[in-house]
């Protein structure tokens, strides 16, 4: 990916975040964006990264765009890992599975309040 490509990925990435950081307009950015944050599982490093997701049922599924050109979702591959997602202001723990279809969709589903 060019660095052109990843300053502009960058840069809309901020949108959603700082709309997840004003009261006035968490409750309508909520309802789609969430910043997830996890562990690597090779480097120990903590990371956030800003994603849109939906509920179905009580699981939050995270639709990763274009996972080729990113890496974080790998984290998730077999057996899943921990993770915790902002909801509503709220630090909120979870368990991450991450699947890969025949057409090569990413989602990340998430049981929250697991942990393991």
């Amino acid at each position: 990916m060019s660095s052109l490509v990843r300053r502009f990925i960058d840069a809309v990435n901020t949108v959603p975040v700082m709309a997840l950081n004003v009261p006035g307009l968490r409750s309508l950015a909520g309802r789609y964006f969430t910043v997830v944050t996890y562990t690597g599982r090779r480097s120990g490093q903590i990371f956030s990264t800003p994603v849109n997701y939906w509920r179905s049922g009580d699981d939050i599924v995270i639709w990763v765009g274009i996972p080729e050109s990113k890496k974080w979702w790998r984290n998730f591959l077999g057996e899943g890992r921990p993770l915790q997602l902002r909801l509503n202001g709220v630090d909120v723990p979870g368990y991450g599975i991450a699947r890969k279809d025949d057409s090569g969709r990413v989602t990340v589903t998430v049981r929250l309040g697991e942990s393991s």
